[in-house]
């Protein structure tokens, strides 16, 4: 994850204490957002008289809510909590409706209850379809929350559904000016909600045209946002932030169109690499009138392409604006040996599952090392970074170290990164409880993770973060990652350079937002709520919530 602001649960910042070994800690360090990772979304059309499609058969504009449940399959590492679609049928009395509820795709879906699987896909049979999976950075865990929000009209023009995949920073000062009307009500917290009331008021106001209505919204809105949109009178929008901070693909054979969140969903439902493309930040696709048109809404001043969803959120087997994931990842592996010392031969490699994988092979690789599976993972257990709640339980369910690899073995154990450092205290401990290791050495496929994301990763808060309290403001050092090594109970902690991950994804620094590991943000609402999330630290201000958003909220209240 999308904004649904901040993170789920309750974070606070502590007040130092010499048992924390940070008693002169100042607090001024970068804030840090929980890590949640943004949503996913995905739309489908089946466009009239445009040919025949391999990927559907004669009848395939009633297809949409079946390769619906397909697509949200494939993007359901970016959100476990809730899941929904809203299909359109223009002989059908509820010309666009919704089905959607908390759970995975499959649970939403009945995907594993044929009857009752295909009962849902006729009910909700159309020729247009869009489609969200959910974890929550803001909001609650329940129902009303799940996505797409329908807002339901006796005027088609007006009556629209839609699903959103970011975050927006300015939320705050958009929730107040919407509220300072005394005739307005917003139910929820959540910039989902926001953006339904902005959407509402300009086609209430006449804006008719889906890419005006882009062009009319955009300068009002701060930080990442993916829209898939779909109205009764069966035309859909969708569009991709001026910063393409989060990933868009689309794909179309003959009359058949899609879009993801990533490629991979695109790829496993047929289409060819060379029929899926990346939709440009500020691009806007609409179909209307059963015409299909490309148009960028915002003039593409520059680029901020989040680096965490090569890191970590997305499929390893995407392509995200070209770049490869699975390279990215293995260049990291490559990056990470440069900064090992000589090895003995009773060492080996053992990556945490499962996004560290293909930098645990590279690493090994350079080093000329076993690269072996000694942890397996439960994957019935969710993600603990995304989950949000019980991550210190989760975290001692999720791995089953292998005692026959690991017992007597110096471990480099890779991951992707450190976050709250919740799972990986936990793991260290499993691995020499029960995995009986000699030594373990903990080597992070990602630079320190010191301030908080505003644009769609469950982070808001520095004291939820591991690092900033060890580094105190300063660059880091090899004594830092020694003290952060026994804090986690390992016997070292190696972590990337920042310089690296530009190397890695092959792109110019310029186009990355990498804020959460330099604090530099890309939008003014990002420098602002960073800004606040220093104050808070410094001043070791607290709030239940645990949101830098929410004590924003509160002061503007005041």
């Amino acid at each position: 994850m999308q904004l649904e602001f901040g993170v789920d649960g309750n974070a606070e910042f502590p007040k130092p204490s010499s048992s924390d070994n940070d008693s002169n800690f100042p607090g001024r360090l970068a804030s840090m957002a929980d890590l949640s990772h943004e949503c996913g979304i995905a739309a489908v059309y089946h466009l009239t008289n445009r040919g025949t499609s391999s990927l559907t058969p004669s009848q395939g504009g009633v297809q949409a809510s079946r390769l619906m449940s397909r697509l949200l399959v494939d993007i359901q590492n970016r959100g476990q909590l809730a899941a929904g679609m809203t299909t359109y049928h223009p002989r059908r009395n509820q010309l666009i409706d919704t089905h959607k509820n908390v759970g995975t795709v499959a649970e939403v879906f009945h995907l594993n209850h044929e009857k009752l699987s295909e009962q849902l896909a006729s009910k909700y049979a159309g020729p247009a379809a869009i489609g969200h999976v959910r974890y929550a950075t803001c909001g609650k865990d329940d129902r009303s929350y799940a996505q797409p929000f329908e807002r339901h009209h006796i005027q088609k023009s007006k009556w629209f559904s839609f699903a959103f995949n970011g975050q927006l920073a300015n939320y705050p000062e958009l929730r107040e000016e919407i509220l300072t009307s005394e005739d307005f009500h917003l139910a929820r917290e959540t910039d989902t909600e926001i953006l339904m009331h902005l959407i509402s008021h300009e086609i209430s106001a006449g804006t008719a045209d889906l890419i005006e209505l882009m062009k009319v919204i955009a300068p009002k809105l701060d930080g990442a946002y993916n829209i898939v949109l779909l109205n009764a009178q069966g035309e859909m929008l969708i569009a991709r932030d001026p910063l393409g901070i989060r990933p868009l693909c689309c794909a179309q054979d003959g009359p058949l169109f899609a879009a993801a969140s990533e490629s991979v969903a695109l790829s496993n439902i047929g289409f060819s690499s060379n029929q899926i493309y990346n939709l440009q930040p500020g691009e806007a696709i609409t179909i209307q009138n059963g015409e299909l048109r490309r148009e960028m809404f915002v003039e593409q001043s520059h680029r901020a392409h989040c680096f965490f969803e090569w890191i970590y959120f997305a499929n390893v087997a995407s392509t995200l604006d070209e770049k490869s994931v699975y390279m990215v990842r293995k260049r990291l592996g490559e990056e990470l040996a440069k900064l090992e010392a000589p090895i003995d031969d009773n060492t080996i490699v053992v990556p945490v599952p499962d996004t560290a994988k293909a930098a645990a092979a590279s690493l090994a690789y350079e080093l000329k090392v076993p690269w072996l599976e000694g942890l397996i993972r439960n994957r019935y257990v969710g993600r603990t970074f995304i989950e949000g709640t019980n991550r210190a339980d989760k975290a001692k369910m999720k791995y089953t170290p292998l005692p026959e690899v690991l017992a007597g073995k110096r471990v480099l154990l890779v991951e992707d990164t450190i976050v709250r450092s919740t799972t990986m205290k936990a793991l260290i401990s499993q691995l020499r409880e029960r995995g009986r290791v000699k030594e373990v050495h903990v080597r992070v496929a990602c630079p320190p993770i010191i301030a908080p994301c505003f644009y769609g990763i469950d982070m808001s808060t520095i004291g939820e973060l591991f690092a900033p309290r060890f580094m105190q403001g300063s660059d880091l050092s090899p004594e830092i990652e020694a003290e952060m090594a026994a804090t986690l109970g390992a016997d070292s902690l190696r972590y990337l350079p920042v310089s690296s991950i530009a190397r890695c994804m092959d792109m110019d620094r310029g186009s990355i937002c990498q804020a959460c590991i330099d604090g530099e943000y890309p939008t003014a609402a990002g420098r602002r709520l960073y800004q606040l999330a220093l104050d808070n630290a410094y001043e070791n201000i607290t709030n239940e919530a645990g949101r830098t958003y929410d004590t924003h909220l509160a002061t503007t209240r005041t």
